[in-house]
C-alpha cells in the first residue's frame, strides 16, 4: 500500500480526532452502516482530491465500509491536517499522498501519483484532479467511469470545460445540492473563515469595518455572522442581483475602490482572480487585515502586493506584513490560501454531515448509473438530496408536516380557484 505523508506516528493523535468527529455526523454514519451491509462499491477505486481533515476522514472511513479502495491526496497545500493523514494510512487502510505546506510540484506529484493507480470514480474539491487526468494524463481516461466535485470553483471549471467539449465522463456537482451549500457553503463558511480570522489575529470584529467581496452563499454566510459579532459590513459585488440583495439584507454595497479606504478587514470569496489588485492596496489604511477563504489563492495579487512592498516580515505565524515605501503595513493571512482550512479546521462536522451524506450516496449513485450518463455535469439527484435532509432532521430529533390527501390533490390540481 503507497502512500506520501509527513510522519506515520502521528496517527495516534489523529485517529482521536477523527473519532471526535465522527459522533457529529450521525448521517454519514447511517450511511455507513448500510455500506457495511450492502457493499455498494465493492471492487471500485475512487480517488479523491479533496481537504484531507477529520470530516474527510469520515467519509473516507464510510467508502471503505462499502467495499471501495480509497486513494486520497490533498486539494490544497495548506489544509491538510498530517495527524489524520498519518491515521487514515495506519488505521484505515487507505492510501494517502498529501503533506501539510507541500509545494507546487509536490502537490501536482501526489495528484499524479493517485492517477497512476487507475481511479474508476474521481472525486474533487477544486477540479484539479480532473483537469490535470483530462490536460496530463489522457492515457488514463479510459478507465474512468464517472465523478464527483464538492465545491463552487470545481463546477464553475467543469461546466467550462463541459461548454468547450472537453469533459470525457460524467460528474455530479455534490456541490449544488441544496443541503450542500445552503448548508455548508453558508453556515459552514461562515463560522469556519472567522475561527480562522480570529486564530491568526486575535483581532476584534466588533466595531470593525470588514469588507466582504463577493455575495454568493459563502458571501452571504460570512457577512451575516460578520455582522452578528459587531463588525460593520461592506459587501462588494460584480452582479447586479447579489448586490441588490445584499443591499436589501442591509449591508453596504459599493465599487471595492471605494470600500478600500474603509476595511480593517478584507476578504474575498469570489472563485475568481485578482479581485484585490494594485489599485486597492494603494488606498487601503495602515494595518489593514487581508485575507481569502475561496478555493484557489489568485484572488488577492500577493505578486503585486511584493512588488509594492519596500520589506516583508513575518508579524504572526501565518501573518506576512508587507510595509509599503510611504510606511503602510498590509498583512496577508496564510499566503492567500484559504483562510478557514489554513488558519483554522474548516468547517464544523455537523454541517459537512450533509455534504458528504451526499458524497457517499452520489458515488454509489455513480457506479449504478454512470455507464448511462452523458459525459456533462450532473445534478444530484432529487431524492438524494431529500434523503440527506429527511435523515438530517431525524438525526437532530426534529419532526415535520406532511400533506393530507386532500393537500396532494389540491396541488396535483388546476380546477379549483378563488
Amino acid at each position: 500500500m503507497g502512500y506520501d505523508i509527513r510522519d506515520i506516528t502521528l496517527a495516534d493523535a489523529g485517529v482521536a480526532r477523527i473519532e471526535w468527529a465522527e459522533k457529529r455526523m450521525p448521517v454519514v454514519r447511517s450511511i455507513r452502516e448500510r455500506f457495511e451491509k450492502e457493499k455498494p462499491l465493492a471492487g471500485i477505486t475512487i480517488g479523491a482530491c479533496l481537504h484531507v481533515t477529520t470530516e474527510t476522514a469520515v467519509l473516507a472511513r464510510t467508502l471503505k465500509a462499502g467495499g471501495a479502495r480509497v486513494l486520497l491526496c490533498a486539494s490544497n497545500p495548506l489544509s491538510t491536517q498530517d495527524d489524520v493523514a498519518a491515521s487514515l494510512v495506519k488505521h484505515f487502510g487507505c492510501e494517502v499522498y498529501c503533506i501539510r505546506g507541500e509545494d507546487r510540484d509536490v502537490y501536482y506529484q501526489h495528484i499524479h501519483a493517485l492517477l497512476d493507480l487507475d481511479p474508476k470514480i474521481t472525486m474533487d474539491d477544486g477540479c484539479d484532479l480532473v483537469s490535470t487526468l483530462h490536460a496530463d494524463r489522457r492515457d488514463k481516461l479510459g478507465v474512468v467511469l464517472g465523478g464527483t466535485e464538492e465545491t463552487t470553483t470545481g463546477v464553475m471549471r467543469l461546466r467550462s470545460m463541459e461548454a468547450e467539449g472537453a469533459l470525457e465522463y460524467p460528474i455530479i456537482a455534490v456541490n449544488d445540492a441544496d443541503t450542500k451549500h445552503l448548508f455548508d457553503n453558508r453556515y459552514g463558511t461562515g463560522q469556519s473563515t472567522i475561527d480562522g480570522i480570529l486564530r491568526l489575529t486575535n483581532m476584534l470584529l466588533a466595531g470593525s469595518t470588514a469588507v466582504v467581496a463577493g455575495y454568493g452563499w459563502c458571501g452571504r454566510g460570512l457577512a451575516t455572522r460578520l455582522r452578528g459579532m459587531g463588525a460593520n459590513v461592506i459587501v462588494t459585488e460584480i452582479a447586479p442581483l447579489p448586490a441588490l440583495e445584499a443591499a436589501m439584507d442591509g449591508f453596504r454595497v459599493m465599487p471595492m475602490e471605494s470600500a478600500a479606504p474603509l476595511g480593517d478587514l478584507f476578504i474575498t470569496l469570489t472563485g475568481n482572480t485578482e479581485v484585490l489588485r494594485a489599485e486597492h492596496f494603494e488606498r487601503m489604511h495602515d494595518g489593514a487585515i487581508i485575507c481569502n477563504s475561496g478555493h484557489f489563492n489568485v484572488e488577492i495579487n500577493i505578486p503585486a502586493l511584493e512588488e509594492m512592498a519596500a520589506e516583508v516580515t513575518q508579524a504572526r505565524p501565518m501573518v506576512k506584513e508587507y510595509r509599503l515605501a510611504d510606511g503602510r503595513r498590509l498583512n496577508v493571512l496564510a499566503d492567500g490560501r484559504l483562510v478557514n482550512l489554513s488558519g483554522a479546521e474548516g468547517h464544523p462536522s455537523v454541517v459537512m454531515d450533509m455534504s458528504f451524506a451526499n458524497q457517499s450516496l452520489s458515488v454509489e449513485y455513480m457506479v449504478q448509473q454512470g455507464d448511462r450518463l452523458a459525459k456533462a455535469v450532473h445534478p444530484v439527484p432529487g431524492e438524494i438530496d431529500a434523503s440527506v435532509a429527511t435523515l438530517k432532521l431525524e438525526a437532530m430529533g426534529i419532526g415535520h408536516d406532511e400533506l393530507t390527501p386532500e393537500q396532494v390533490r389540491y396541488l396535483e390540481s388546476w380546477r379549483e380557484g378563488t
